[in-house]
């Protein structure tokens, strides 16, 4: 997916765990499948797994998930991963690395969300307890928790890319996703405190018992504090049209701020869509999902 990843393979774990982690040394250790674009994850036997950075720029991740999850997760309504170990660069691998439990569940599929109210409002207390965690010195600033503004340059890039592309490569009404970008641009910005934020509430990212409850959120690699609001980006990735009414009351979004979040997600997606749309086709598809919830959303709402 990316001009400078590195390349890992069940092998390589193998080696990075019996040095430095030999209580694990001869586990079997097998890749599994994933629309992840900063991480490859391996299982290690039945009950653990190894998380390594696809490249180096994804390093830094590490850091962050070996630190502040553990501090959050009293705090928060569901499981969130906390590392066991973290190993450091060895075998020609030049990145630190990680050690978690397998987490119990399965990400939830698009269009076919178990009770999808009930997850929607599941969700909801996820973000507004992770918000009331009080930030303490140190914290890292997040880097999606900035304002629009911020995004404008790159997100009219994605747009200029999508409009570049031969016809019918993609089905995609640039001059309406403008329209609802520009929109946005002129909504009120967010005026609160610092807030906590995971930043990538995505459907790879949430984990589902069988019955649908939330019983895990995952990749806490961005992390951080600052506006809060694209942790509402969910509601258009995920949740269906009919469930976001339950996921904002339960976040308690006013009109300008849910109206940022939706901003949030047609943003990320926009940018999303040309870079992987030939490297990893399942994010690419969430993406052109959400740009057809994001435009039909603005549709009805006039």
């Amino acid at each position: 997916m990316h001009e400078d990843e590195l390349d890992l393979d069940e092998g390589l774990v193998a080696r990075l765990v019996a040095a430095r982690f030999p209580r694990w040394a001869g586990l079997p250790v097998r890749r599994v499948a994933s629309s992840g674009t900063d991480n490859a994850m391996f299982r290690l036997g039945e009950a653990l797994a190894v998380r390594l950075p696809r490249a180096p720029w994804a390093g830094a991740a590490v850091e962050a998930e070996a630190r502040w999850p553990a501090l959050l997760a009293p705090h928060l309504p569901v499981t969130v991963p906390v590392p066991l170990e973290v190993g450091e660069p060895a075998e020609g691998y030049p990145l630190r690395w990680s050690v978690h439990r397998w987490l119990p569940g399965h990400n939830p599929e698009v269009g076919r969300v178990v009770e999808p109210e009930r997850l929607a409002g599941e969700l909801g207390a996820f973000v507004r307890a992770l918000r009331s965690v009080e930030p303490r010195p140190g914290a890292p600033r997040a880097r999606r928790g900035v304002p629009l503004a911020e995004r404008d340059a790159e997100t009219r890039d994605a747009l200029r890319q999508l409009a570049e592309l031969p016809p019918g490569a993609e089905s995609l009404d640039v001059a309406a996703a403008t329209a609802v970008w520009e929109e946005a641009l002129a909504l009120p910005g967010y005026a609160g405190p610092d807030r906590w934020l995971h930043g990538d509430i995505s459907p790879g990212n949430v984990l589902v018992s069988d019955d649908g409850r939330l019983s895990a959120v995952i990749d806490f690699g961005g992390v951080g504090v600052g506006d809060p609001t694209v942790d509402l980006l969910v509601a258009w990735n995920l949740l269906p049209a009919g469930a976001r009414g339950a996921f904002r009351a339960a976040v308690g979004a006013d009109e300008a701020t849910w109206l940022r979040g939706r901003a949030w997600a047609l943003s990320v997606a926009l940018i999303q869509l040309p870079y992987y749309r030939i490297t990893n086709r399942a994010l690419a598809a969430n993406s052109r999902h959400v740009i057809g919830e994001v435009l039909a959303d603005h549709r009805r709402a006039g």
